[in-house]
């Protein structure tokens, strides 16, 4: 049995869980009328609601008994103090100080980093200031009107995210276009309608030799070349963002357009960092530098507030208690603003990267589960799609909503009725219908009692499913980094009460590995059986179903 299970405070909430498993919120709300304004807290205007949840004030003291119980306040200090809490690399974890503009300095082995990254925030700063300003020039003297960021991973998913989210604070005669996928289609059909003269890349790599990325990019450059006829202009037309300055400079890359990676920032936390070129060319230097303060503002929060106050703990502490404890193992994320679209898919990477782990920080193989299943889509979608599960399926999956106040334009009668859904659902998923009130329901539409007792079944709604709130006023940028950076420490806190590193993710090595041997096998056409049965089997039934139609496949 492992340590953490064996705790007094993991075994106090299971005998808890035993004891309250089966009592409705319907009863906790009407035992408690403040409930509301003892399970809700804010920062900045951000309202934190978690009342909607299966918890009382023993189940919250038992939970953060158990925080205390895993250390998570010197944990806290350790990774603000740059110490390497990310062991298996041997690194410090400090995406935190890439938006500190309060610190005199930020110590990392003994350097003062703090300065660099100060300096290369400035660099990103003026480049980006003269690509909106068209400062910048690129062939025949023509300004930029497209820029396409070219990575995986985070350093695709959080810039995509922040530059969707804040679209209405963006340029919009200037187009930035992110490309991931190493199917030729992802990189074609960006490309089709650009003009080589007026794009600028952005090639996010930190080794430089990503094949993904790179694939992507050499396609990019060798389009650049045949449109141009040369390779005389690649300077004024790519950038990079790695810690490998030869080989973008071999590249083309001119090295003043070449930013810095540091490896204490971890790719899913990076778009703090030069990886964010793409978000500053598209809101500019102000409103960036107001995503970095509402992350700061977080962090602070993060490091002063007691546990029983802090909002990251909390979103963490009741995250593991559903996990751990009435074994749901999915969450859903659900914004209701249309420009956090890809808020789950960008929290898929950060949580499930993070916390998909079942080697603890000792290297045993954990005895209880670690992260969830996450999964998300914008709100009123998921109403028509998966809600049916989440009401009456026979999963119980947490979500998390979030909402705004007022919208960047706010038409009344649109952000209105957005709203109502929002707090109808909440209320829905907790509330449930009972059989009576389906029953009345029904008799009021006029149906008889035969009608009435055959539909009675299908119209009951269990009710009792956990919600969590997040309201802001509005989606600007201040309020964006503020939600990310919530996120941020919540995994952060998970990973330490289940004793994972949250900061290395080397189960997505295996596939990449088999991948580069595979790859040789499949530029000849020799028969293949070097593998199980099943992929020798696939591989070589691709072999010949290409061999079989000629010229559907080009070099280059």
């Amino acid at each position: 049995m492992s340590e953490l299970t064996q705790l007094d405070s993991w075994l106090a909430l299971a005998k808890h869980y035993d004891e309250i498993k089966d009592v409705h919120m319907r009863e906790m709300f009407d035992a408690d009328a403040n409930r509301f304004e003892k399970y809700s807290l804010q920062i900045n205007n951000i309202l934190y609601d978690y009342s909607k949840n299966r918890v009382t004030d023993e189940t919250m003291g038992l939970l953060l008994q158990l925080a205390k119980d895993a250390d998570v306040a010197s944990k806290i200090e350790a990774m603000f103090n740059g110490e390497h809490i990310n062991h298996t690399e041997d690194r410090a974890v400090l995406h935190t100080a890439l938006r500190d503009n309060s610190s005199e300095s930020i110590m990392v082995d003994g350097i003062d980093v703090l300065p660099e990254i100060k300096a290369e925030r400035e660099r990103v700063k003026a480049l980006a200031e003269k690509i909106r300003t068209r400062e910048w020039r690129g062939a025949s003297n023509q300004a930029i009107t497209d820029v396409v960021n070219i990575g995986i991973g985070g350093s695709h998913l959080g810039p995509l995210m922040v530059n969707e989210a804040l679209r209405p604070h963006s340029l919009h005669d200037l187009n930035v276009h992110f490309v991931s996928n190493i199917d030729e289609n992802h990189i074609n059909d960006t490309l089709e309608y650009l003009n080589p003269e007026t794009t600028f890349f952005i090639i996010a790599s930190k080794t430089f030799t990503t094949q993904d990325t790179m694939v992507n990019a050499e396609t990019a450059r060798q389009w650049f070349i045949n449109k141009l006829g040369s390779e005389e202009q690649i300077h004024r037309h790519f950038s990079a963002v790695t810690s490998n300055v030869p080989l973008a400079k071999e590249f083309g890359i001119a090295e003043e357009n070449v930013f810095k990676m540091w490896d204490w920032v971890g790719g899913r936390y990076s778009l703090w960092s030069a990886i964010g070129l793409s978000i500053v060319i598209a809101i500019g230097s102000e409103a960036f530098d107001e995503l970095l303060e509402g992350a700061h503002d977080v962090d602070v929060h993060f490091q002063e507030a007691p546990l029983e106050k802090n909002i990251p703990v909390i979103m963490a502490l009741l995250g593991v208690w559903y996990n751990n404890f009435f074994d749901a193992q999915s969450m859903a994320v659900l914004p209701y603003d249309q420009h956090l679209h890809r808020f789950p898919a960008y929290l898929q990477q950060a949580d499930m990267e993070s916390n998909g782990k079942y080697v603890d920080m000792q290297g045993n193989t954990v005895d209880y589960t670690t992260g969830p299943v996450l999964f998300g889509e914008i709100g009123i979608a998921g109403q028509h799609a998966f809600f049916q599960l989440l009401h009456q399926g026979t999963k119980l999956v947490p979500a998390d909503i979030l909402a705004p106040v007022y919208s960047f334009r706010c038409i009344a009668r649109h952000h209105r009725a957005l709203m109502s859904n929002v707090f109808a659902q909440t209320e829905a998923l907790m509330r449930g219908k009972t059989e009576d009130e389906a029953r009345d329901e029904l008799a009021a539409e006029g149906l008889t009692e035969e009608q009435i007792e055959n539909l009675v079944p299908y119209k009951v709604f269990p009710g009792n499913r956990p919600t969590s709130t997040l309201l802001f006023d509005t989606l600007d940028p201040k309020t964006l980094g503020a939600i990310v950076a919530l996120y941020e420490h919540k995994i952060f806190v998970q990973g330490v009460v289940w004793n994972i590193n949250s900061f290395d993710q080397w189960g997505v090595e295996l596939g990449k590995q088999l991948a580069k041997s595979i790859l040789h096998e499949l530029n000849n056409d020799n028969y293949i059986n070097t593998h199980d049965s099943s992929t020798n089997g696939l591989i070589n039934h691709y072999k010949k179903r290409r061999s079989m139609k000629t010229g559907t496949e080009q070099e280059g």
